[in-house]
């Protein structure tokens, strides 16, 4: 076992898990761990070894923070957000289609005037009056763009999109705005510009041959020849995910395999045909090289993701192996393959991907032992000991990596062994050879025939999809119970023999039956999620739960609810909603709620949506019982009080002038402390609920109304409600300029102390706890679990962003065409 790689490895690990990056000079600590490393390793003994492993370590933790600190500096100046600059560069990777237009990556040229960063992310939105021009890997582009630094949200659970981001070395994103100047330069002819041209070609052929009405699979073709998933719908991912087949719609670690496995069994059926060629050289070794091109030609053609890399560096360790005549001990292989991806990329640990790809190949390297030791049997038998291997390395690959789909996903297909034990032959050894033959050969019929196969097994997975309990979400598993897993399934994978294993059944029983906290009787857990330009609020007491708006619409393949909502909802171990409160039908206050309602079961269903809207006819069946919101409704659970103040009784059946004077504002009360949440109301029904309410508006923590907006916050209501703390849910430069700042000013003039999901991430509200103070506790998910990627700079001075016009998603997405849903202001 190659322990300082390991070591290594973990410091690279640990140094992502960092607030904030140790002011340490870089380099003379990095020479001097490395002189101490190979002075210690020429040293017999134990201790010298212990030393190695412990710098191996530290020389790891300093080589992520060296090219951390090189990749931070490379991010865009804070002055230049928000301006139009000129500048030149090419576009770098094959473009993506969103909703509204494209999205690419931009090498910028040197010479823009300004220091920029080398590559951006950029989107090219669709304007009837000047429609987009065709974007190909490789073009030289001069462009007027409009930028801002790298931001993500930060909820605590779901994606990372910071931390991503910083992984591609994009220092800004931004998009194109419509100028004169705007043209194509050239084009360049480099060789990874060719590769992305190929796979771009490749995914134009299929949509031309295969239809998406015809066709309804053929994303999944192009995802398998060329790594494109953003061409498979979601509808299709969220099968996959229910019967834990989702791996194999990416380029996986088996199709690499099985691709080399296939080139390498030709050439050296080929090779042995040729007396010359065998004189020259081995059939064995030309049969190698011939599998390691083509696992690395498919690398290339599939994007060249982590568990292809992985994949790629463990053939080339183990080809280079046999090359010699040496026999290396799998260990050292998979030591080499994790030095082979962090060293280029210390951020691949921040995925799941990465953890999950190689757990299970040590899982497999850890069970093999057995199988590799089993006698041989008689002819008649070997159907069934094949069988009996492959079973078992689908029970290893699902126990081994069974603690981390728990820890990044909070989920778990029960029907995942027999829906693996049907796809993974299908896909690897049929429809994804079938796919790249399409891509590559000019021969009618192959595309056709892997849309066949696909279409037969879709039908299947559909199926075990919608079967009853087929899918097991539990709460995010804590801490212990996690590293007392993986100690569990250690020892289950020892080998045969090896005294104790079972007792590693009774240490996955944590992890399967430990449940999340929830708040004593007479509190209630509020957290606001940061969700961009958009708002949803959950407040959880001792036994129910309650979501108040589910966040923006970004595409018809995305929104806030599946993205961001419902992965946080998981990973606190909500599996039902009793009460979905949709305030108002804009798109960013009701476009996550079809997602929320499709994926938990949901009692009371909330609205104020009025009942010829094409939004209330989507979403209102799927709850199990739906009213409109109204003045005077109320109830309690737990000790916890919910009163609804806004609409009027009848205004949701008749409603008249703007979405936003509809909307539902719910007091919440505990232990005497008070919250008011108060969607998108603006000044005239600020003036209703004073007229009507006034006593009952009094609160410590308020909701901002409309996000900060000019047309809400009215000074009479400001006094009224009194609040100290007030929180802002706005995108980071969203395009409206929330909040305001004569808004800001007007709460802080008012002695309230600002929380904004921006700046802060997801903000977090124990309402109804005993403090010192009476005040409730209050919390920022950016400050309780900092990451040193997270940017500050824009809050150092004033706490404000500026306005920008581009809409502020996970995903960077353009908010939803008007025709979808109306759109707040």
């Amino acid at each position: 076992m190659n322990w300082p790689l390991y070591s290594f490895a973990l410091g690279i690990v640990l140094l992502q898990q960092q607030p904030a990056l140790p002011p340490w000079p870089w380099l003379p600590l990095g020479a001097a761990a490395t002189l101490g490393l190979l002075a210690l390793g020429r040293r017999p003994g134990a201790l010298p070894r212990l030393g190695t492993i412990l710098l191996a370590a530290a020389l790891g933790f300093l080589w992520a923070g060296w090219r951390a600190e090189t990749r931070l500096a490379e991010r865009l100046a804070p002055a230049l957000e928000g301006l139009d600059l000129q500048l030149q560069g090419r576009i770098a990777a094959l473009p993506q289609d969103f909703g509204r237009g494209q999205r690419f990556e931009f090498a910028v040229a040197p010479g823009a005037g300004v220091s920029l960063p080398p590559t951006l992310l950029l989107s090219w939105y669709d304007r009837p009056e000047t429609p987009r021009p065709r974007l190909e890997p490789g073009q030289k582009w001069q462009l007027t763009v409009r930028l801002k630094r790298p931001h993500g949200h930060a909820n605590g659970a779901g994606f990372d999109y910071e931390a991503w981001l910083l992984e591609r070395g994009i220092g800004a994103t931004g998009y194109v705005r419509e100028a004169g100047d705007n043209r194509l330069l050239g084009r360049s002819d480099g060789f990874f510009s060719r590769i992305e041209r190929l796979r771009q070609a490749v995914r134009e052929d299929f949509q031309a041959r295969l239809p998406e009405a015809d066709y309804p699979y053929a994303g999944i073709l192009t995802a398998l020849a060329v790594g494109d998933q953003k061409a498979i719908p979601g509808d299709q991912w969220k099968v996959f995910a229910g019967t834990g087949t989702t791996h194999l719609m990416s380029i996986s670690g088996l199709h690499v395999t099985m691709m080399a496995a296939l080139a390498a069994a030709l050439a050296g059926a080929l090779w042995r045909r040729s007396p010359t060629l065998m004189a020259r050289w081995p059939a064995q070794r030309a049969a190698l090289l011939a599998g390691w091109l083509a696992a690395a030609g498919y690398t290339l053609l599939a994007g060249a993701g982590v568990p292809a890399l992985r994949t790629l560096a463990m053939l080339g360790a183990a080809a280079l192996a046999l090359a010699s005549g040496r026999r290396v001990a799998p260990g050292n292989v998979l030591a080499f393959a994790l030095l082979a991806v962090l060293l280029p990329d210390p951020w691949a640990v921040l995925a799941p991907g990465f953890w999950l790809s190689f757990v299970a190949v040590g899982a497999l390297l850890l069970a093999a032992r057995p199988l590799a030791e089993e006698p041989p049997r008689q002819s008649w038998r070997r159907l069934g000991r094949h069988l009996g291997h492959w079973s078992l390395t689908q029970w290893v690959a699902t126990l081994g990596t069974l603690p981390l789909l728990l820890l990044f996903f909070q989920q778990f297909s029960l029907v995942s062994p027999l829906a693996n034990a049907l796809a993974i032959p299908l896909v690897s050894l049929a429809v994804t050879p079938l796919a790249l033959a399409a891509a590559l050969l000019p021969l009618p019929g192959l595309a056709a025939a892997a849309h066949a196969l696909l279409h037969g097994l879709m039908l299947c997975l559909q199926w075990l999809a919608a079967l009853p309990g087929a899918l097991w979400t539990p709460p995010a598993p804590t801490l212990p119970a996690l590293f007392l897993a993986a100690l569990g399934c250690v020892c289950v994978l020892l080998p045969r023999g090896f005294p104790g294993r079972w007792l590693g059944l009774l240490m996955l029983l944590p992890l399967l039956t430990t449940p999340q906290p929830r708040p004593p009787p007479g509190q209630a857990w509020v957290t606001l999620l940061d969700v961009g330009q958009g708002l949803a609020v959950a407040v959880r007491t001792q036994k129910h739960t309650l979501l108040y708006d589910a966040g923006p619409y970004y595409s018809p393949e995305s929104d806030a609810g599946e993205r961001l909502v419902l992965p946080w909802l998981r990973s606190v171990g909500v599996d039902r909603l009793d009460t979905l409160v949709v305030t108002h039908r804009d798109w960013d206050h009701s476009g996550g709620a079809r997602s929320v309602l499709e994926s938990l079961p949901v009692a009371l269903l909330l609205d104020s949506l009025p009942p010829a809207s094409p939004e209330a006819r989507d979403l209102q069946p799927l709850a199990q019982e739906r009213r409109a919101c109204a003045e005077g409704q109320g109830w309690e659970w737990d000790g916890v009080r919910f009163s609804m103040l806004h609409p009027p009784a009848g205004r949701v059946d008749a409603p008249q002038g703007r979405s936003n004077h509809q909307s539902c504002v719910l007091l919440v009360q505990a232990a005497g402390q008070r919250l008011l949440l108060t969607a998108d109301i603006e000044a005239a029904d600020e003036a209703w609920l004073l007229a009507r309410h006034r006593t009952e508006l009094a609160s410590q923590v308020l909701l901002v109304p409309h996000h900060g907006s000019r047309s809400s916050s009215t000074a009479p209501f400001v006094a009224a409600v009194g609040a100290r703390e007030v929180l802002y849910p706005v995108g980071y430069r969203n395009r409206f300029g929330h909040p305001r700042p004569e808004v800001v000013e007007r709460y802080a003039a008012s002695g309230a102390r600002a929380w904004r999901t921006d700046r802060d991430g997801a903000i977090g509200l124990v309402l109804g706890a005993a403090t010192a103070s009476g005040k409730p506790e209050l919390w920022a998910e950016r400050q309780r679990r900092p990451r040193y990627w997270y940017d500050r700079y824009a809050w150092k001075e004033s706490g404000q962003g500026g306005p920008d016009e581009e809409e502020n998603g996970n995903d960077g997405k353009a908010p939803a065409p008007t025709t979808t849903a109306p759109q707040g202001r």
